[in-house]
């Protein structure tokens, strides 16, 4: 089964995350586990916590098909000693609040080199940083988002990818999530079913399947190659439809959380069903 949601508010408590899931018709969904702009967050409480798990369940959403978002502050390769320190510090939080929540994931993005370092410098640190986050923490995977490569952020290539999981230590503990806008914007083609088998014989090569935990499905306001994260609504970027058809007709993508992250959440019902009516019978 096609497990498609969208990464939905957790407004007023986490416990409502799965609630405004199930409104919109999602069989998985994404959330920040606290406010994604701030550093430091209050702990969670048991209240809060046993709510959550119990709305999960509820709604039928295991762990399986949740994917939380880490803090947009955190930049696991900071070149900045001290961004770096509390970047750290804030991730490893958020793992454990995942940890308590019952979570079995944490996407991430990789982290900017800030135009100061290499990218193998900077993927260095966040190899790094993840090390120290899974030795501090216990039964949470770390999920690599890809990145459009704006500015200078990593992760736009597959080899990044590649490069941070030969360096983590617990390959039990780490993950991707492929981004369908980043993955066109920093190059690689999906538009067609020729050039979308091209791309994910790459991934299959580079990276490896075993290591895909999750997708985030969002339409581009920006062409091939920009190096621009600019998302756009389901058929109406560049991408077309006929690339989320050859999504959620994929065998290989088949109980994994499949993420809307699109520009107009009052459209997010509509597009899930839009996704499942692509599916062939």
């Amino acid at each position: 089964m096609k497990r498609i949601g969208a990464h939905v508010s957790a407004s007023g408590g986490v416990y409502n995350a799965p609630l405004n899931a199930a409104k919109i018709g999602a069989k998985a969904f994404a959330l920040f586990t606290k406010n994604q702009k701030q550093w430091k967050a209050k702990p969670l409480s048991e209240a809060d916590i046993e709510k959550f798990k119990e709305n999960c369940l509820r709604e039928g959403f295991s762990a399986d098909f949740i994917l939380p978002h880490d803090a947009y502050l955190i930049n696991l390769g900071s070149p900045e000693p001290e961004s770096l320190e509390k970047s750290r510090a804030a991730f490893f939080e958020e793992m454990q609040r995942c940890g308590l929540l019952g979570l079995k994931y944490l996407n991430f993005h990789p982290g900017s080199h800030k135009k100061k370092l290499s990218d193998e410098e900077c993927l260095v640190l966040i190899a790094e940083s993840v090390n120290m986050a899974l030795e501090r923490t216990a039964g949470v995977t770390a999920v690599i988002e890809n990145t459009a490569g704006q500015g200078g952020n990593v992760g736009y290539k597959f080899e990044h990818l590649a490069y941070l999981i030969d360096r983590v230590e617990d390959k039990e503990r780490i993950g991707v999530c492929l981004d369908t806008c980043h993955t066109f914007a920093a190059g690689y083609d999906l538009r067609t079913a020729e050039v979308y088998e091209e791309t994910m014989k790459q991934f299959a090569e580079i990276v490896g399947f075993e290591y895909l935990k999750g997708m985030h499905i969002n339409d581009s306001k920006v062409e091939l190659g920009s190096r621009k994260d600019r998302h756009h609504s389901i058929g109406k970027g560049l991408l077309g439809l006929e690339t989320f058809k050859l999504i959620v007709n994929d065998p290989r993508l088949e109980e994994m959380p499949l993420i809307l992250e699109t520009i107009d959440e009052t459209l997010w019902a509509e597009e899930i069903e839009l996704l499942y009516s692509l599916i062939s019978s």
